[in-house]
């Protein structure tokens, strides 16, 4: 026997799951009326997409940044989808700032917690299957990057493309606030690959050392130099790296006459950068 489904019936479930109006309705006659059962139908498609889509790659999406009140901890959130139709959609990021939120409010540090708090009643994971029924493509968080620290910063680029924290070694105040911001728009904008010489990976620095050793092999004028000699240049050399590739060294953007060291000393005498991430998207 089927069920009779109203109009007012088919519009209650599309405002709670935001689903296409045709398939509230196949639910709903699926479910014979049941309300509930005709959510997990849907939830149930959302899988079935979810699963005919789990050999596309999600390279686009949004990176959210945010920070505790007391500024004592930050999580970058990378809520990913396939196409950009989707992730510039305003739904979408409201739905990722609205997850960036939750990771904050329930102080999560993996994926896997944020995946499991609750959003409106339901845990996340299946509200992700709920927006994957919903947009018809994939989307996932897929990354939780955190930083605690004494007082930390949070940067957003424009669009949510590219997202900062920013670990200064001073608790949250107007000023500390003012010198995080402009040091992650530095991040942002220069993608450093370290915070100074010393915490630059090991590989790294072997790898730009063999670059120039080989590059100044090939050069008649070096001929008679001997490999210790051409190693003590390389490593002179290094610093033109470290300068223009580790944030402490780098000028800063605002004002090129110091360096990024610099201006954090002329805000504070010790303030520094104990620890910072960049996520971007693409």
């Amino acid at each position: 026997m089927s069920v009779t489904v109203t109009a007012a019936e088919v519009n209650k479930l599309r405002q709670q799951t935001g689903a296409p109006m045709m398939d509230c309705r196949q639910a709903l006659v699926e479910s014979n009326g049941d309300f509930e059962a005709a959510i997990d139908y849907l939830r149930k498609k959302g899988q079935k997409v979810a699963a005919k889509r789990s050999d596309r790659d999600a390279n686009e999406g949004v990176v959210i940044a945010k920070t505790s009140a007391d500024g004592k901890f930050g999580i970058i959130m990378n809520l990913t989808s396939e196409t950009d139709f989707v992730s510039k959609n305003q739904e979408f990021v409201n739905f990722a700032v609205a997850l960036a939120d939750i990771a904050i409010a329930s102080n999560v540090k993996t994926v896997e917690d944020l995946k499991a708090a609750q959003f409106e009643g339901v845990v996340i994971s299946d509200k992700l299957l709920e927006m994957v029924g919903k947009i018809g493509e994939k989307i996932d968080v897929t990354k939780i990057v955190r930083i605690d620290s004494e007082g930390v910063v949070a940067y957003n680029h424009a669009g949510y493309r590219v997202a900062v924290l920013v670990g200064m070694n001073e608790p949250k105040s107007e000023a500390i606030d003012a010198a995080g911001r402009d040091v992650a728009m530095q991040i942002a904008a220069m993608n450093p690959v370290a915070i100074d010489a010393d915490s630059v990976d090991a590989d790294v620095v072997a790898r730009e050392k063999a670059i120039v050793i080989d590059t100044m092999k090939q050069d008649p004028k070096m001929a008679d130099k001997t490999d210790d000699m051409l190693d003590k240049i390389a490593a002179g050399k290094l610093n033109a790296f470290f300068k223009e590739n580790t944030l402490m060294a780098q000028p800063f953007v605002k004002d090129a006459g110091k360096s990024v060291a610099e201006y954090l000393k002329s805000v504070s005498a010790d303030l520094k950068v104990i620890a910072f991430n960049r996520v971007a998207i693409g």
